[in-house]
C-alpha cells in the first residue's frame, strides 16, 4: 500500500482564513488533493469542479449555512464524507448536523490530530482513494498497523515511543518522497511548536537505531533538503 490508487480529494470550507490554511496544509501533507473555500457559494462551485471525496465543513458560513451546503454536496457526490466543524456545542446542533447527513462532528477548538484521525477513519470506511485496502502501511519489509500501533521490520516487532510512531507514520505515508525538516515539524509536532529542526534530527536518529540498525538502511538523508524513506536494496549475491 505504498500509494493509493488515486489521491483522496478533500475540500475545507471555513471562513476563518488561518484555520482553513492550517487544515488545508495538513491534509495536503497526508497526500490528499486539497482545496479550500470561505463561503458556501464558493464551496459549491469548488465541489462541482473538484468532486470531493471528503469535506471539512463549518456550520456557520457568511452566506448560507453548512447544512444547506451539505445538501448541494450530496447532489454532486452522494457518497461524499462530511465532517462538520463548528463553535456550537449544543446537542440540538449536533443532531441537526448528523440528521442532515453529516458523517461526524467536531467542535472548536479542536486538535489537528483528532480531526485528521477522524477524517482518516471516514475515508477508510468509505473506501475512497484505495485506502479501504487496509488500516496498515508498508514499505519493503517495514510494516505498520495504524490501529494497533504496532510496527515490524523483517517480521520482527519494533517498539516505538508515541512521537517516533508519528514520525515513522508520516515517512511511511510519503514513501520515496523527500520531506524537509519544516514539513516534518509541521506534521509530527504541533503547529505551535517552538523548537527548531534539531528535534527532527534527534528523532530521525532514534528511528534509525530501531529501524535500520543491523539491516540495510531505509531512512536516508538528502543533504541540504531533508529525509527520504524507501525500501532497502538487497545486495546482489556473488555468483563467482
Amino acid at each position: 500500500m505504498d500509494n493509493p490508487l488515486t489521491p483522496v480529494r478533500a475540500l475545507v470550507v471555513d471562513d476563518e482564513p488561518d484555520l482553513a490554511d492550517v487544515l488545508t496544509r495538513v491534509l495536503r501533507l497526508e497526500g490528499w488533493e486539497t482545496e479550500s473555500a470561505a463561503t458556501g457559494a464558493a464551496a459549491i462551485a469548488t465541489a462541482q469542479r473538484l468532486v470531493p471525496d471528503i469535506v471539512v465543513l463549518d456550520v456557520m458560513l457568511p452566506d448560507i449555512t453548512g447544512l444547506d451546503v451539505l445538501r448541494e454536496l450530496r447532489l454532486i457526490n452522494p457518497r461524499v464524507c462530511v465532517l462538520f466543524l463548528t463553535a456550537r456545542d449544543s446537542v440540538s446542533d449536533r443532531i441537526a448536523g448528523i440528521t442532515a447527513g453529516g458523517d461526524d462532528y467536531v467542535t472548536k477548538p479542536f486538535s489537528l490530530e483528532e480531526v485528521v484521525a477522524r477524517l482518516r477513519g471516514l475515508v477508510r470506511r468509505a473506501g475512497v482513494g484505495g485506502q479501504e485496502l487496509a488500516a496498515g502501511l508498508s514499505v519493503g519489509d517495514l510494516v505498520m498497523d495504524e490501529e494497533s500501533r504496532e510496527v515490524w521490520r523483517g517480521g520482527e516487532p519494533v517498539a516505538l515511543t508515541a512521537t517516533e510512531f508519528e514520525l515513522l507514520r508520516y515517512l511511511l505515508r510519503n514513501p520515496r518522497r523527500v520531506l524537509s525538516k519544516g514539513q516534518i515539524l509541521d506534521r509530527v509536532w504541533n503547529y505551535d511548536f517552538g523548537g527548531d529542526a534539531h528535534v527532527v534530527e534527534l528523532y530521525i536518529s532514534y528511528l534509525r537505531k530501531k529501524i535500520d540498525k543491523g539491516r540495510p538502511p531505509m531512512i536516508h538523508t538528502v543533504r541540504g533538503v531533508g529525509y527520504l524513506l524507501k525500501a532497502s536494496e538487497t545486495p546482489a549475491r556473488s555468483t563467482g
